[in-house]
């Protein structure tokens, strides 16, 4: 693993690692979720080598974690930039670095709904979507709980500090503005998808790879409702899987939103998952979902 630096196409520095071996496999970049630092998949990455993966990508979104912004930067940083501009801005780092390999990736939570902002999901041979959905609040296990969290707590923490610092409670420390577009978002039942501002959001129309959608039984933020909501968007997608992974499949232990990626998941909930994108292989017991392939 090494660090790397590449820069966004507005100028945006941002910081991520690089994960080599010898194998002849695919490509794969791993985007991240929101307020998550790309160290929690570092483990999933260095097994995705194991496995004869060529190279694997992590990064860090604009303003979280080690994509600090610099202090000479005055524009104002948008949540839908991380889709948008530092998303592509990863995936060209990739394929400078990787050459003709073909290219897969997966996204956890944002990450998915990166890809579809990206207008770019034609580079991959195919996209895991895990734990990905729509985030309006009422669609979450706990909705009171959320909305009080982020509306509550987390928008008038902004205000003072400049950014949600990360005792907030909702991850890395991110900044005012992004969070507070965050917290619009899930106050809306369309999501993204009402932001006037944020025209891309057609490009999830234009996603025609196969896509693999893993969802967690027992994660508060992404419920069936919340997961259907977001894959509904991805209506031209050529295939679609869906699976969903419980307790159960693993040890019994709560799994939640950023459960899979621990390492003592690697014999039980990763082979289905890598699988897939190294090897185009479905895993046993993912629902096809033919109403989702393009006319």
């Amino acid at each position: 693993m090494k660090d790397i630096r590449f820069v966004a196409a507005d100028g945006f520095p941002l910081h991520g690692h690089l994960y080599e071996g010898g194998g002849e496999g695919p490509a794969v970049l791993i985007s991240s979720a929101a307020a998550v630092p790309d160290a929690i998949y570092r483990h999933f990455a260095s097994h995705l080598i194991d496995l004869g993966a060529s190279k694997v990508l992590t990064y860090d979104y604009r303003g979280v974690a080690r994509s600090e912004a610099p202090s000479r930067w005055k524009s104002r940083l948008n949540l839908k930039d991380w889709g948008v501009l530092d998303f592509p801005a990863a995936l060209d780092e990739l394929r400078l670095l990787s050459g003709s390999r073909p290219m897969v990736g997966i996204g956890h939570s944002y990450g998915g709904v990166a890809l579809g902002l990206s207008n770019r999901s034609a580079s991959f041979e195919r996209y895991a979507l895990l734990a990905s959905l729509s985030g309006y609040y009422r669609n979450t296990a706990q909705p009171c709980a959320m909305y009080a969290k982020m509306n509550l707590l987390g928008v008038p923490l902004t205000i003072p500090f400049g950014k949600l610092p990360k005792w907030g409670g909702l991850g890395e420390a991110v900044p005012g503005t992004i969070f507070r577009d965050w917290a619009r978002w899930c106050r809306n039942p369309n999501f993204l998808f009402a932001d006037p501002a944020v025209p891309e959001a057609q490009n999830f129309q234009k996603v025609t790879i196969p896509l693999l959608s893993v969802g967690i039984t027992d994660d508060v933020w992404g419920t069936p409702r919340a997961v259907e909501s977001l894959l509904r968007r991805f209506g031209n997608a050529s295939v679609l899987h869906e699976m969903w992974f419980s307790p159960a499949s693993s040890d019994g232990a709560p799994i939640g939103h950023l459960g899979f990626f621990r390492k003592h998941q690697a014999n039980k909930l990763w082979p289905a998952v890598t699988d897939w994108l190294l090897n185009d292989k479905v895993p046993d017991g993912a629902a096809l979902r033919r109403e989702m392939r393009a006319a």
